[in-house]
């Protein structure tokens, strides 16, 4: 926790507030993301101070980190529950934060989650009326899916990403456009910020995936092929954005890299790359027939900073960037993201075709849907013209909005859709409803 302050401060309210809606709701709060994106921060920092100034004494805050070594021996389930009983000694509320929890769970206990011995101890603890627990954990297999059953019900996610582009700029301020190329570049890994130079920001981008997160999977998991995982994840990085599948992506190793490797051990790292939240995948729906294809679907990274820092800062399509970046926002403000296809029949020479074409991102949230087209610049009328097609082509009523790299004011055009400059978007939760 030391040096904190001389960092910009970036400010967590949106993940903040959540946590202080949810406290004594009687529920276990599960903070789950990607490593190193503030989880610990958010909860031992920001909520901590919360309870303090709320009238809470440190007394009744029980913190634990167990990927810290002072904190090794209650890694053991049994240890860990004695240790924070001991800690309860009057009728007061008790807060219990426990970091990285993952490392109370032994590997073999994964394979049959009812037999996690901490989430006995988790449950047993939420038996006495005076605790209100909240873990954070890196791992999606073992904090979601399996949790939620495990804990019958009594999970209550608070999913945490990267800092956004929003939380970026109102900690660094300046020129929009200087501030989005530095973030476009870098990313919102916290700690990027308080890197003074280019080269130490790329060299901590690139140490955490060597010393973090493959680390951590090739652990969890015992990869016994790490180049194949290391040439799936650069694979990934180099084509966000494309249509893909694991069959593909084994096909392209055994002939450009001359790795001979299944399907089915791609389609499994391709899990763990996605339970460790360093990608997460969209989709494709098909807007008419209103149902999903299996695969292939798209991979978007994460971090924008992690991806270009995979690719040793080589590959800067533009294009891609913008889109994964407009991907993770929608993340970010809690919405559903899929890929949209539109069947659309021609003419050509007389003759009758069909033809799909893409929707950027099919974007559900409640009762609210937008189609959203991603198009780095719209000045050519055939490229807009390409760009508006499909939204045309959806023929139902829910809003179909265009996101440009611009700085224009927002228009609507007259078909109804509407035009929104990338920074206005970004920098406004409010922009997909104006």
């Amino acid at each position: 926790m030391e040096g904190r302050h001389m960092n910009p401060i970036i400010r967590r309210d949106h993940y903040l507030q959540k946590l202080i809606d949810r406290k004594e709701n009687g529920l276990i709060k599960v903070i789950t993301g990607i490593r190193r994106c503030g989880k610990s921060f958010l909860l031992f920092d920001l909520f901590y101070d919360h309870l303090i100034e709320s009238g809470v004494r440190e007394e009744q805050i029980i913190p634990i980190a167990l990927d810290d070594d002072m904190f090794t021996k209650y890694r053991d389930p049994d240890e860990l529950s004695r240790f924070i009983r001991s800690k309860i000694v009057s009728k007061e509320m008790y807060y219990i934060l426990i970091d990285e929890v993952q490392y109370a769970i032994a590997k073999d206990e994964l394979k049959d989650p009812e037999s996690i011995r901490l989430y006995n101890v988790l449950n047993g603890l939420m038996r006495l009326r005076n605790v209100d627990i909240y873990v954070t954990g890196s791992n999606s297999k073992m904090l979601t899916k399996d949790v939620l059953t495990v804990f019958r019900g009594r999970g209550d996610e608070v999913r945490v990403y990267p800092v956004s582009f929003r939380e970026y700029y109102a900690a660094v301020g300046g020129d929009k456009a200087e501030a989005y190329e530095e973030y476009a570049l870098y990313g919102g890994m916290p700690l990027v910020l308080s890197r003074k130079t280019d080269a130490d920001k790329m060299a901590y981008l690139q140490s955490l995936f060597t010393e973090v997160y493959f680390k951590d999977i090739t652990e969890r998991y015992d990869i016994t092929l790490p180049d194949v995982l290391a040439e799936l994840t650069d694979d990934l990085c180099s084509s966000v954005g494309s249509l893909t599948n694991a069959s593909k992506i084994a096909n392209t190793l055994g002939t450009v890299k001359n790795i001979s490797v299944s399907s089915t051990t791609i389609s499994n790292y391709l899990n763990y790359l996605m339970e460790s939240f360093l990608f997460s995948n969209a989709k494709r729906y098909d807007v008419k027939g209103k149902k999903y294809f299996e695969y292939p679907s798209k991979y978007y990274c994460t971090d924008i900073g992690l991806r270009n820092a995979r690719l040793n800062f080589r590959q800067q399509e533009e294009t891609h960037i913008m889109e994964n970046i407009i991907y993770n926002e929608l993340l970010c403000r809690d919405y559903s993201v899929d890929v949209g296809v539109v069947e659309i029949s021609e003419t050509v020479e007389k003759k009758q075709s069909r033809k799909q074409c893409e929707i950027d991102f099919v974007v559900n949230r409640g009762a609210k849907k937008y189609y959203i087209q991603s198009a780095l610049n719209v000045s050519d009328p055939s490229k807009m013209e390409t760009e508006l097609r499909p939204l045309k082509n959806t023929r139902d009523f829910f809003k179909k909005i265009i996101i440009s790299k611009s700085s224009m004011k927002p228009w609507i055009d007259d078909d109804g859709i509407l035009h929104l400059g990338l920074y206005e978007f970004l920098l406004n939760e409010a922009a997909l409803d104006l």
